[in-house]
């Protein structure tokens, strides 16, 4: 990402944005707690990963992103980071995978 940016929104319209598209009650409180732990800012790659945990797909993801008034250059990129945030903390584990060839 070029620069810095901060997206704010007010809990109860966080709320009414999740519940839009499909989230539980409970996964809401779940993910709204993990927030208030880090003072109600997270930065946007933990964000993807709450909302992930909670069961939302990337397309629910970036229709949220959406409602925050993000763009979809600034949607993808924050997408790509995710992703590429993802694959770093899996570098370096192991994995067993055996071939068997007939």
């Amino acid at each position: 990402m070029a620069g810095s940016s901060t997206f704010t929104i007010s809990r109860i319209e966080l709320r009414r944005v999740l519940a839009a598209y499909g989230m539980t009650e409970r996964k809401m409180d779940e993910m709204l707690s993990s927030m208030e732990k880090s003072h109600r800012h997270v930065n946007i790659v933990q964000f993807i990963g709450l909302m992930e945990r909670a069961g939302l797909n990337r397309d629910r993801i970036i229709n949220v992103f959406r409602r925050m008034n993000m763009d979809d250059i600034l949607i993808e990129e924050v997408l790509d980071m995710a992703d590429k945030s993802r694959i770093s903390a899996e570098t370096g584990r192991l994995y067993e995978a055996t071939v068997d060839m007939e």
